[in-house]
């Protein structure tokens, strides 16, 4: 599926991850979209003490401004699926919400829920 076919929000959540990846020339990138229509975005963090999947980063970037829920998220990345640890980072916040994982060139391989 390409950005073109998705609803124009879940699309700007794409383009966002793929921003952020591409500004940082980090593996992954990822956004989220909030239950007032906020968005966050990051980059994978590899630090020698801090870890963090982009996922990871655009959720804790979403909850250190008060989010108490999100509506989607997108993560741009080669892998073949959203990594759990991420997943289970939006669950944790909306059980429902889905992740969109997309690949580099921006077309959706398949939707986490």
């Amino acid at each position: 599926m390409t950005a073109a076919e998705l609803d124009p929000e879940d699309a700007k959540l794409i383009t966002l991850a793929r921003s952020a990846r591409g500004r940082t020339g980090a593996a992954e990138g990822a956004a989220v979209r909030d239950t007032d229509g906020r968005t966050y975005l990051a980059a994978t963090v590899s630090l020698a003490s801090l870890q963090l999947s982009a996922l990871q980063a655009a959720v804790a970037a979403a909850v250190s401004s008060g989010v108490q829920g999100l509506e989607a998220a997108a993560v741009v990345s080669s892998a073949e699926s959203v990594e759990p640890a991420g997943l289970a980072a939006v669950h944790d916040l909306t059980p429902s919400a889905p992740v969109l994982l997309a690949g580099p060139d921006g077309a959706v391989r398949t939707t986490a829920v």
